[in-house]
């Protein structure tokens, strides 16, 4: 073999004599799959791949806002909306939908907001998220997001995974499956979620689907320690504990040999591996003791209300430092007259608004500022997104429903141009205006995988004897958003 190294060895043998034939052993081989994931596979799936092509970010921090806040009170002002509040929903703005969610129609509703525009952009923010807009000019707004879907589980695996029922892999499975790790002591793709528990839906939610388990999101939860009884015990020596895992990864691999297919099997295998590795990596990458107090007040780490998702930016923007890919940022429930409860304002929207966005707001304008004081905004998309809008008119008289025909989103970061908006509303918020507009859930994950350097129509993976890929049959990249 001369100098070629096995990999090397493995990658050309893949395309040679039976190398398609042995291809087709592979997960997620066959002729329709090239790439150098033949080898990948074989030594190690997360070792790094090649892009297609050059990527303009090297990270995603995805900061999904559970419950799907109302962006008709944060970001989309309508004054068309303020005169004709307490009306009936005239006929002409219902068309082509179906109003057949669980509140009913109601009438017109207008929140207590005051509005500003700011910055060069002269975006609308409402008086909600006065430090978020002071970002103005370092984010690009997408007001003509659509989606599928009008109840919370089934619209937030949409988000996440782009299908409607569980089992297609996650956003950030499909970048760890074709990209590998940048760190390997550290996963490719953690999730961070605020609250005592995991939310709504769970896992399947960062789930690898059909892809090998291998790629599945890591959870880390809130302290010292990330990840339960990833301390070593404390009367147990290193050494012994090193020597117990070489055992238990011998007679893994040995059963490993038998069943070539279980991936989550070989999931495992390496799991351990990487756990041992992160035993050190995972608790100094998410402690934040070394951090100044500087740092620590700009994410709002000094005030209760803001110091648990604040927390959890801060640790997202350490994670980009050491090579995440793929930072998936979920909120957490907030306490309304005793009742827990996220974005999801049927009712009491003034109440439960004023305390999310509080709790938001100064730790996410925080992220965006020391991500470019750190050199890191041109390397890193920032993704606000959610599982839906919600309604023009009101529910209960004090909230809205769930709104799936027009609401925002935005993008900042590298390769994203700053100050922007693209598509728009109608004169009430409710349905995107120019139907070629839209950004359904399948066109923002093409953006995204986009600026990571992967184009979704090659992003290939065969399951069933069917090529999937991460758009399923959908999607297309919104080159307006691209600088």
């Amino acid at each position: 073999m001369n100098n070629q190294s096995r990999r090397d060895f493995l990658i050309k043998s893949g395309f040679g004599l039976g190398g398609l034939a042995l291809s087709g052993l592979l997960p997620g081989g066959g002729s329709g799959f090239i790439s150098s994931a033949l080898a990948a596979d074989l030594i190690d799936p997360l070792a790094p791949k090649q892009p297609h092509f050059r990527g303009k970010v090297k990270s995603v921090i995805w900061l999904h806002q559970h419950g799907a806040p109302s962006t008709l009170d944060l970001y989309d002002y309508k004054p068309e909306l303020v005169k004709l509040a307490g009306q009936e929903v005239p006929a002409s703005f219902l068309k082509g939908i179906k109003t057949s969610t669980q509140g009913g129609l109601g009438k017109l509703f207008v929140s207590n907001r005051t509005w500003k525009q700011h910055g060069q952009s002269g975006a609308w923010f409402s008086d909600l998220l006065p430090n978020l807009a002071q970002h103005a000019d370092d984010i690009a707004f997408i007001k003509s997001s659509v989606t599928v879907g009008a109840t919370h589980d089934i619209s937030i695996l949409k988000l996440n995974s782009g299908g409607l029922n569980p089992g297609r892999p996650s956003l950030g499975a499909w970048i760890q499956y074709a990209l590998g790790s940048a760190n390997p002591d550290l996963p490719a793709y953690v999730v961070l979620y605020n609250g005592k528990k995991e939310p709504t839906g769970g896992s399947v939610n960062w789930s690898s689907g059909f892809l090998p388990a291998v790629y599945q999101g890591t959870a880390f939860r809130s302290g010292k320690s990330p990840i339960l009884h990833l301390e070593r015990p404390e009367l147990v020596e290193a050494s012994q504990q090193s020597d117990n895992l070489k055992l238990l990864k011998q007679l893994n691999e040995l059963k490993g040999q038998a069943y070539p297919e279980d991936t989550e099997l070989q999931a495992r295998i390496r799991a351990y591996d990487l756990a041992e590795r992160m035993q050190t990596s995972a608790p100094e990458a998410v402690d934040l003791s070394k951090e100044s107090d500087a740092t620590k007040a700009l994410y709002g780490l000094n005030d209760e209300v803001t110091k648990e998702y604040g927390t959890n930016l801060l640790r997202a923007r350490r994670l980009v430092e050491r090579g995440v890919r793929f930072i998936q940022v979920v909120t957490g429930p907030v306490d309304i007259d005793g009742d827990d409860r996220d974005w999801d304002a049927h009712t009491k929207l003034e109440e439960n608004h004023g305390k999310h966005a509080r709790i938001v707001d100064k730790p996410i304008a925080g992220l965006l500022t020391d991500l470019k004081a750190n050199g890191l905004l041109d390397s890193t998309l920032v993704v606000w997104t959610s599982e839906f809008g919600r309604t023009s008119w009101g529910e209960s008289g004090t909230g809205r429903d769930h709104n799936a025909w027009g609401y925002t989103q935005w993008l900042a970061g590298g390769g994203v141009k700053a100050g922007i908006t693209y598509g728009s509303t109608d004169e009430i918020g409710l349905q995107v205006a120019d139907k070629s507009q839209a950004v359904d859930t399948y066109d923002l994950h093409a953006t995204v995988l986009n600026q990571m350097g992967l184009d979704h129509l090659k992003l290939i993976y065969k399951y069933q004897g069917r090529s999937e890929r991460p758009t399923v049959v959908y999607g297309k990249v919104i080159k307006e958003l691209i600088a």
